[in-house]
């Protein structure tokens, strides 16, 4: 039997067409050897799978050799259901556990204390890496015991996906103080270069214009009373310490990137709330302490920042591990470079009073640079010089060109009736429908590898 995905609409088709139908007898579960709504104490488990044969009045979750299996709504985010997952197997020392709404499906493993995450597939993909699956968690593997006390487990996987979380989230600002530079374009294709590399990634818009919001595909409306961000956006992150958590404000992106990619989304209303949040000294640091509730859930956080010195802006950097300077090398963009330079020196400032290290500046990156031959034999060369001899600031080794590529796949749309709505592309996902992106698809392959290894996520 097949799966197709686009099959499952609800809960209950995941489970019944996924798990049921699909999973359970491929990994080799007989139905005496799994059981669905499982009860344990206060726990209740949506799938509980065993190696061997039990009786329901004999069940002990509490074993090694069992898989607890969760399904999802398809459009629910799966990021927001990795804590839970992790109280079920770590409260009732289950080894495994898989968890999916359909379109994705991960598989986590217990280490003491903590799961990471060890496999991971789109719901297209599943029948390809079935094998991969049934070494993980198919009946005969556990019989056998083989990941049985071993410390880490790492599986190849062809398809790029990150097989062995790292527990160390990074954080990326994208930032310059001068508008124009590429921001924008360079923070939603860097993320979406990531998350095909298998990273899981969270994309954050921070700037009232809410370029990357728009550039994500989460802006579908065409009339104001339709507005669904208005009362969940990034300014209801920093408002409170006490509720509205990232979880909570988490979207998903919407067509845009294979696999989609989590985003805070910003609104125009920030601009009319900075005034309120500028007298609350405290949200400037909480989207720190809001991040580090979600540190084992992503391996990279991009932030697109205001191109100005305002609250956001510090809010971005006071967070940020990374910065990243997106430049197209112009006068106006390098005269704005000693401007970023004393503001980075203030929050290096605040950062230290918050027991933080400084901003590591992982580079000034040529963006939106132009492709003509003459100015790149003559020109290039001699405006990258001047970032580091004059400016004293790293380069960065990637350059982003400025490619008709990059503007077509953001304004894609689709007719409705008499109307249009957005439908933008990640250049990534844009480079697989037209071939003519796939240079601009490449170079940001090329950051996104050069942005690994300067962070050492691998």
């Amino acid at each position: 039997m097949l799966f197709n995905p686009e099959l499952c609409r609800n809960e209950s088709e995941v489970e019944s067409k996924l798990i049921v139908q699909y999973l359970l007898p491929q990994l080799g579960y007989t139905p005496n050897t799994w059981h669905q709504e499982v009860a344990v104490g206060s726990i209740r488990l949506d799938f509980l799978a065993f190696a061997a044969q039990v009786l329901p009045f004999v069940l002990d979750a509490n074993s090694p050799l069992s898989v607890v299996m969760e399904a999802k709504h398809p459009k629910q985010n799966l990021n927001n259901h990795v804590p839970r997952l992790r109280h079920y197997l770590t409260s009732l020392n289950v080894r495994h556990g898989l968890l999916t709404n359909g379109k994705e499906i991960r598989i986590y493993q217990k280490f003491q204390t903590d799961i990471q995450l060890i496999f991971q597939c789109s719901g297209k993909e599943v029948e390809i890496n079935i094998d991969k699956i049934k070494d993980l968690i198919g009946r005969e593997s556990l019989k056998e015991g083989q990941f049985v006390d071993k410390p880490e487990v790492q599986i190849e996987n062809n398809l790029n996906f990150e097989t062995k979380r790292q527990h160390s989230m990074k954080t990326i600002a994208i930032y310059h103080n001068k508008g124009g530079v590429g921001k924008t374009t360079v923070a939603v294709n860097l993320a979406a270069a990531l998350r095909k590399k298998g990273k899981s990634v969270l994309l954050i818009d921070i700037d009232s214009q809410a370029n990357t919001t728009f550039a994500t595909g989460l802006i579908k409306f065409q009339f104001e009373e339709d507005d669904n961000l208005r009362e969940r956006n990034v300014y209801h992150l920093l408002e409170s310490g006490d509720f509205n958590f990232i979880p909570e404000i988490v979207r998903t992106s919407d067509y845009f990137n294979n696999p989609e990619i989590d985003v805070i989304p910003s609104h125009i209303t920030l601009i009319e709330y900075q005034d309120k949040l500028n007298k609350i000294l405290a949200s400037r640091s909480r989207l720190v302490t809001k991040l580090k509730r979600v540190e084992i859930n992503y391996d990279i956080v991009i932030i697109d920042t205001p191109p100005s010195r305002d609250l956001y802006a510090e809010v971005a950097l006071i967070a940020t591990d990374y910065l990243i300077i997106p430049s197209d090398l112009k006068p106006f963009a390098n005269q704005g470079l000693p401007t970023v330079k004393n503001f980075i020196n203030q929050i290096n400032e605040s950062r230290e009073i918050m027991g933080k290290p400084p901003i590591s500046i992982m580079g000034v990156l040529a963006s939106k640079i132009s492709t003509n031959a003459k100015f790149l034999q003559y020109n290039f060369r001699k405006q990258r010089e001047v970032i580091s001899e004059r400016y004293q600031l790293p380069l960065m080794e990637a350059v982003i060109y400025d490619r008709t590529a990059l503007s077509e796949c953001m304004n894609q749309t689709i007719p409705f009736g008499d109307l249009e709505y957005p439908d933008p592309k990640s250049i990534m996902k844009f480079a697989e429908l037209k071939t003519s992106a796939q240079i601009s698809a490449e170079e940001f392959n090329v950051l996104a590898d050069e942005v690994i290894q300067k962070m050492g996520v691998y």
